[in-house]
């Protein structure tokens, strides 16, 4: 699917990123979809802004202050259980991947993530 065909003009997309550059660089990827993004910077937030906002999918890196992106998967997939969530994490061991499923992540992206593989996975849930 090219670029032109990933129309989310309608969607909205949280971001769940400590390290304000790994955010920028995502934020650029999904924005030439059109998509509305959102930015929390550390678990704690990703929940408050799931509660004031319509969100459609949200990817959430691993290693935050105050709350891990685990604790807070499992407090919106309480909330929501059919919102998407995508797990991000530098630490790209086999075992993050059954801790992200684990905590009710939909799917697992390793960091650095490739803009193309980063869109492919988006449009499954999307």
């Amino acid at each position: 699917m090219t670029l032109r065909e990933r129309n989310w003009s309608s969607k909205t997309i949280l971001i769940a990123e400590d390290v304000e550059s790994n955010f920028l660089f995502l934020e650029e990827v999904i924005r030439k979809t059109g998509a509305e993004v959102l930015w929390a910077k550390n678990g704690k937030d990703a929940i408050e802004m799931f509660n004031n906002n319509k969100v459609d999918l949200i990817l959430m890196d691993i290693q935050m202050p105050l709350m891990n992106g685990f604790e807070a998967t499992k407090v919106i997939k309480k909330q929501n259980p059919k919102i998407p969530i995508i797990s991000q994490t530098a630490y790209a061991m086999s075992e993050d991947r059954v801790k992200s499923l684990s905590a009710g992540c939909d799917d697992y992206i390793a960091k650095p993530i490739p803009s193309q593989k980063l869109l492919d996975l988006l449009s499954i849930y999307i």
